[in-house]
């Protein structure tokens, strides 16, 4: 005996054509539901049905998606097609205030918390169960592009209006994240606001005392913005372990493997994990004329000497996915005719395996050590500002990636993110996963940055089934 869902399903599509014209009687409508008891245009409640029975009706509107992320990009501090939006500035708060609009003409109800960080909620059949969240940030560096980050928040409201206008019905809530400042831009923290959400009580209490550039501190520039109104405790932000059933990225790639290989996703099984470390070296200046080579300290020279042997440590490590940056060498006072008597330098480093990156950070110490003591500079300052541990990407959320691929039929391939992101910090509280989709050459962090409306309405298809898979989990 053919079963009810199926029959249902049937007749929806015999009357897919005649859905256009709802307001007309048409008899042989009025027969078929007559006899099956249902109405033939009413939306289909799939809370019953496997998510697969959505695929004929999943409906990116991409026009609408684009629209949105042009938008969001002219709430910028410069011109296009650059993108700055810096954590609390005056764009930053109308960038907020244009997403969460977004996220109530959805219908989900929004909430924000002590530091930012933005949640808007599809309730789902079972609110008690704990929710599915998706998500990403849009804050962007200087003069950056306007897809990293914004894709999987805009991106993520649409996955939820297309399960939406698929008739479709989650039994776990829904819920879309924005994470307050992943970039590290305004107070030298990456990933402040998800960092947080995961119980981070060190950087709480950092914040308390923490500064820009302007001496601004982070609760007065937070207070301006319409955050931390009541308190210098933001402790409040912290999740409990478990919070989310699952949490899932989408998010542009950042690198040109997908677009190479001509993939159209890409399943992220782990995220390398970052290191921050300051070093200061002090020496004498003097006259760039008067002081020979043989008796100078010269602490700039001690920068450049250990920069090249950051380069020699991650090179020896043995693996392609050891990488290690030196991207602020500041020298003081900084003139052409002037010996460097200080220098600061900032160096990042990341590899997905732990203790390999920090035997990097022990031989980068060793050498800033061994250079200091060789130039007859003192090395005033060797400090390990972060040092995160990398995530793993849960098996049951990569299953459920790869079974929704399967039905839609599109290309992928498993892959590591050398980029760090939020989901890095919600793996502590959630199972986790990633999504990238493929971006142009692998532009990221400048305005060439972009992703094809066709790439990231697949990415969109496929959070959407994916979330919808997740949400009817037990």
């Amino acid at each position: 005996m053919m079963s009810l869902r199926f029959f249902l399903l049937l007749l929806f599509q015999l009357s897919v054509s005649g859905i256009l014209a709802i307001n007309n009687e048409d008899p042989t409508d009025k027969t078929m539901e007559d006899f099956s008891g249902y109405p033939i245009h009413a939306p289909i409640d799939y809370s019953f049905a496997a998510p697969n029975t959505l695929l004929s009706f999943l409906s990116v509107d991409s026009t609408a998606l684009e629209n949105q992320i042009d938008e969001l990009s002219t709430f910028s501090d410069t011109p296009a097609p650059s993108v700055t939006r810096i954590l609390y500035t005056e764009k930053d708060v109308l960038a907020r205030r244009y997403v969460k609009n977004l996220m109530g003409l959805s219908g989900l109800s929004v909430r924000e918390d002590a530091v930012g960080n933005i949640f808007g909620r599809w309730d789902g059949y079972e609110p008690d169960l704990a929710p599915v969240a998706t998500g990403s940030h849009i804050d962007a560096i200087p003069y950056s592009g306007k897809y990293d980050g914004v894709v999987g928040v805009l991106g993520a409201i649409e996955a939820i209006n297309v399960l939406k206008r698929s008739g479709f019905k989650p039994k776990r809530s829904l819920e879309v994240v924005l994470f307050t400042s992943e970039e590290p831009t305004r107070f030298g923290i990456g990933c402040l606001g998800s960092r947080l959400l995961a119980g981070s009580k060190a950087l709480a209490e950092a914040l308390k005392t923490t500064v820009d550039a302007q001496n601004i501190s982070f609760l007065e520039a937070a207070r301006s913005a319409g955050y931390a109104k009541e308190q210098d405790d933001i402790s409040t932000v912290f999740l409990k372990e478990g919070s989310y059933s699952a949490f899932l990225e989408l998010h542009i790639e950042q690198g040109p493997i997908l677009e190479a290989e001509g993939l159209s996703i890409g399943i992220v099984t782990a995220i390398a994990a970052p290191a921050s470390l300051k070093v200061d070296f002090e020496g004498n200046g003097g006259h760039a004329g008067a002081v020979l080579m043989p008796n100078r300290n010269d602490a700039g020279l001690a920068a450049a000497e250990l920069a090249l042997d950051v380069e020699k440590h991650v090179l020896g490590s043995g693996s392609i996915d050891t990488v290690g940056t030196v991207g602020i060498l500041e020298l003081h006072p900084g003139a052409i005719n002037s010996i460097p008597s200080k220098s600061h330098v900032e160096i990042d480093t990341r590899d997905i395996d732990e203790k390999r990156r920090n035997d990097v950070i022990e031989k980068i110490h060793q050498s800033a050590t061994t250079i200091a003591s060789k130039r007859g500079v003192r090395l005033s300052e060797f400090k390990i500002v972060n040092q995160d541990p990398p995530a793993l990407s849960d098996k049951s959320v990569i299953e459920a990636m790869e079974a929704t691929l399967k039905e839609l039929n599109l290309t992928h391939k498993l892959m590591i993110s050398r980029a760090y992101h939020d989901s890095l910090f919600m793996a502590r509280v959630s199972p986790m996963g990633m999504l990238f989709i493929p971006c142009y050459k692998g532009y990221s962090h400048k305005p060439e940055e972009y992703a094809s409306s066709h790439n990231i309405g697949n990415g969109v298809k496929v959070l959407a089934l994916t979330l919808a898979k997740l949400s009817l989990n037990q």
